[in-house]
Parts: C-alpha cells; structure tokens; sequence
C-alpha cells in the first residue's frame, strides 16, 4: 500500500501513463481531457501530472470502462473460458459472469471447477455464479445433482460471486425445500432469477424469496413490471433470443441504472463478426437513441454494482484498469483494450495467440443405451401436440395439429413442416427417450442432432425420417459428443464436442468455421435459419414456455408437468 499511495501522489513513476485522452466518466456522465496512470494493473491517479515506465499517447481518443457482461454461458461459445476470451476481448468486453450449469448438468462440481481452471490464465475476468438448478427440474435427467451444501463449497473460491439464475421458479413461489435451501445459503450474496412471463401475485412472490433480477422479459410490458418491483433488468441479445431492441424503449433516464446487458447464449461467428456487449451499446446509441454515457454505463458500472465487483466498471483510482479505447463517441468500436492494465487487444484482434490448453477432468460423457433407441410413434388418435419453434425466441407454441399417419404410425409431415424430434438421455445410459414433433425448422431431407441440449444435455435429434435420425445418433455417439447433420447414411457436416459433450478442444477461429459448416449443411436440407442447432439446443429446456420435449416427458411448461402427446376431446 505505501508503493500504491506513493505511486498515487506523484512521487514515484507508475508502470503506464496515457496521455492525450478523452475520459468517459460513468459515475458523473461526463467526457472530458484527462490522463490515466496505472500501477500493478490498476488505476492510480487520473489528470495530468504523472509519469510512467511507459507512456502512450492516445491522440485524443475516448477512454471507457471494459465492458461486462451480465449473464453468459460460456459453453455456449463451444469453446473452453481461454479460447472463449479470444472472441470477446477484442470486442471490449473485459469480464463476464456465467452460470456454468452447462457443464454442471454433466458433470457436477467438477464441471464447474474445470471451468474456473480454464479461466485462470485466460485474457479476461471470468466470475462465476454457483449454478442453482442442476437438474434444472425433475422433468429431466440430467448427469449430476447439486444441493446447497454441495453449491456452497464453491463460495471459497474469490471467483464465485453468487447464486445464477433460479430457473425452478415454480420450485420458488410455491415453497419447495430443496430450491429454498440454496436461496437461504446464498441469501448474503447477489441471486440472480429466470422467471419468462412470470406476472401478477406469482411475480411478486418470487421477488419476496430474494431474486433481484431477470434476464427474460421479451416485451417492455413485462420488463416494466419487474422493474417496478425493484428486479434488475438485463436485456439480453443472444444468438437466438433477440430481446435487445423490442426491450430498449423501456429504458428511461430514471430507471438506466437498474438495467444491464447481457448475452446469455451466443455461437462463435455472432461473438466474432457482430460483437457481444459492444453491439448492444451500439444499437442502445445509434437505433434507440440513448445517450452514449448510458449506453456504455448499462455495459459497465450497472453490471459491476449488481454484483458487487466494486473495483470494476468504471475508471477511477483503485479499480481494475479495465478499459476501452475507441474514436467515435456515438459509435465505440474497440481500437485498443486494456484487461487489468495489460493491453490484450488491438483494431480487432489479440495481441497475442496462445496455444488452447485443456485442463483435465471434462472428457466424453455419452454413454447411451443403444439397443432402447425406438422412433416409432404408434399413432393413438389424429391430434398431437406439436412445438412450435421460434427463430428469434427462446419460447415456442403450443400448438394442436393434425397427426399424419402412414402404417399406423405417426412421421414427419415435410409439406408442413412438421418433424419428428426425439430426446435420447446420455448420461447414464438408462434408455430413457421421449419422442415428439416440431415445426419451423424447416428441413426438407435428412436430420440434425446434438448433446447441446439445455440444461440437461441430453442428445437431441430432429429429423424428415428414421433411418437419417439413428445416422445422426450414431455419428454424434461416435464422435462422443457433438453436433451433426445428415442426409440418410451421409454425414454432411459434424464438429466434435468432446469435453462433456458440449465445447471443442480447438481454437475458437476452427470452432466458428465448423459451425459455420454445418449450418450451410443444414441449410442444404431445407433449414432457412441462421443457427438451427442453437434453436435445437432449446428445445428440450422445460423451463422456458411453451412447450417442450424432454428425455422424460412432453412439457407443458405452463402447467409444469409431462403432458401426453396425443390429444383427446
């Protein structure tokens, strides 16, 4: 301390000194000339007057807080947390905080700390929050369970900050045992919720438990509710649920501070070509006209005073020297990023490539019952209930159609668009599976599947015929996890997933460029959509409305309970 305070009186040289800057001031919403001095990763004093072991002379650009993103899965880039940081820090994103419960629902505590290992010597700061609904409910079969007392091991670790997302909502009004166990261990720290149309008495008593915020408002109806009652808003833009710009008329000037932004779920081309929290600031500055200080506070201070990382999110002496550098006030795009006073980026790109190192303890966890696999569906009446996908939502329909039956069975119906969809569960190799119907993904031929599956990560297929979906089923048990797409005994395109069945052991540039050829693949069997296996992913996740399909039951979500697939007057 007497270094840092010497350093900070001006009467020994700090380790770094920009000049010639604009500071972008998040705690008065200002932007004036100043200077920036950093000791050991640091800031240290800001106006003129110091020198450094180093200097850089920003030819008057803007200097702002690293962005931090408020809500992310980082398996969902299928990439590890190291390669993870090589698509967002570019982008000005310096930290993030995830609920790792991806790799949780496989594989357990020792998931979650395989993550915090692979963060450790990565170009970012990753904070985790202690994933709350492993299984996400007892509608699923998920790899592992985690109770309280197993969640509040983790709290010994400085990375872990909190309880994630309490997705079992109906678990939290209606009092269940189990789920508020977690919220009584983890009531002195920040408890994020997940309630999607959560309204009325039920909203209120799910705030009453302790959840502060929410990340799944889809209209500025039910986001001004929750704001209302006193929940953080973030406002989410990830690769398939797109709320950001039906959400940004929400924001006012008396309520930008009790919202945030967020991710949730994003594939590696989105993170790469069109940016994570960077492009939320954009579109909130140039599309719905915030003030830019706003814009870029939502990304910064909010998220760092939600969650209590006081040292972050702002430029002032004693943070984190986590900044963006950038020339267009109305437009920040990330030129320079500094990630705890080190530049790590610059015009787009790392300044440094490392080798991917995979820590140990997260291999293949496919272990399928092969000889339960049945897609027959003997048809038991004309009327079935089918999920109805949505390209930009997570939510689905609920929808009644008319069964087309050949043989006294039930197939795929291509001139509707209705497909046969299957969930086969792959931890234990129980031969639990569950076979449904789906329309809008649009396949014309052939199947795609996966073990990316949420959040329970069972393997997902979704198909025009039988003999194409067990393809698909093999090549992804084969791989030992992963996502594929098919046409009859033809593989097309296949990225291997081989750390719990969920992320890549490449470099995320190799991971994009895969996914980016399977989704041309799918796009060769009719699927119009940007990202057919994100949209898959969602599907079987009986926490999110309308209706799902799970390796146990047909979810209506609504209801909370398995509903049958055949409908009767």
């Amino acid at each position: 301390m007497q270094d840092i305070l010497s350093v900070a009186r001006g009467e020994k040289p700090a380790d770094l000194v920009l000049k010639n800057l604009q500071l972008v001031n998040v705690f008065t919403g200002e932007v004036y000339p100043s200077e920036i001095a950093i000791y050991q990763g640091k800031v240290i004093g800001l106006d003129a007057g110091y020198d450094g072991a180093e200097t850089v002379d920003l030819g008057g650009r803007y200097v702002a807080p690293g962005y931090i993103d408020a809500h992310v899965h980082v398996e969902s880039s299928l990439s590890i947390p190291s390669e993870f940081a090589k698509a967002i820090v570019p982008h000005g994103v310096t930290s993030v905080v995830t609920d790792p419960h991806e790799i949780a629902n496989v594989l357990g505590l020792s998931g979650i700390h395989f993550m915090l290992e692979s963060a450790k010597n990565a170009a970012f700061n990753m904070y985790v929050m202690a994933s709350s609904c492993v299984p996400a409910t007892h509608m699923e079969t998920a790899g592992a369970t985690l109770e309280a007392d197993e969640l509040a091991t983790l709290l010994d670790n400085e990375w872990v900050i909190g309880l994630a997302e309490v997705m079992n909502y109906p678990g939290v009004v209606f009092g269940d045992e189990s789920v508020h166990a977690k919220i009584d261990r983890f009531k002195e720290y920040v408890m994020d919720g997940h309630c999607p149309a959560l309204t009325g008495q039920l909203l209120n008593a799910y705030r009453a438990a302790g959840i502060q915020s929410d990340h799944e408002c889809t209209t500025p109806e039910e986001a001004l509710e929750k704001l209302r009652l006193g929940m953080v808003l973030f406002i989410r833009q990830a690769t398939m649920a797109h709320n950001l710009r039906p959400l940004l008329p929400v924001v006012t000037p008396e309520n930008s501070r009790r919202i945030c932004f967020c991710t949730d779920d994003r594939h590696p081309a989105d993170l790469i070509d069109e940016g994570s929290i960077d492009m939320m600031v954009r579109v909130a500055i140039q599309e719905a006209g915030l003030d830019p200080i706003t814009a870029i506070r939502m990304g910064s201070l909010n998220t760092a005073e939600h969650f209590r990382l006081y040292k972050r999110g702002a430029i002032s002496p004693g943070f984190f020297a986590d900044l963006n550098v950038f020339s267009d006030l109305q437009s920040p795009n990330p030129e320079m990023v500094y990630v705890n006073g080190e530049l790590k980026a610059q015009d787009g790109k790392m300044l440094t490539e490392t080798d991917t190192i995979v820590p140990n303890g997260a291999g293949s966890s496919v272990n399928i019952k092969a000889d339960a696999i049945d897609f027959s569906v003997p048809a038991q009446g004309d009327k079935i209930r089918v999920i109805g996908a949505l390209e930009e939502q997570v939510v689905t329909e609920h929808l009644i159609e008319t069964a087309t039956i050949q043989d006294g069975q039930v197939v795929s119906d291509v001139s509707r668009d209705i497909l046969k969809m299957s969930v086969i569960e792959r931890h234990h190799a129980t031969g639990n599976m569950q076979n449904g119907f789906i329309k809008g993904m649009g396949l014309k031929r052939g199947a795609i599947a996966g073990t990316v599956a949420h959040d329970h990560h069972n393997l997902v297929v979704i198909g025009v015929d039988d003999a194409s979906m067990m393809t698909a089923v093999k090549a992804v048990e084969t791989m030992g996890g992963g996502l594929v797409a098919v046409d009859g005994d033809k593989i097309l395109g296949q990225l291997p997933l081989p750390i719990a069945g969920l992320m890549s052991d490449q470099p995320i540039a190799r991971i994009r460029d895969l996914v980016d050829e399977l989704v041309a693949a799918a796009g060769q069997l009719g699927s119009p959509m940007h990202d057919p296996f994100m949209v898959m992913g969602f599907m079987a996740l009986e926490v999110i409305p309308n209706l799902k399909l799970t390796d146990v039951a047909l979810v209506d979500v609504e209801a909370f309970k398995g509903v049958e697939l055949f409908v009767t007057e």
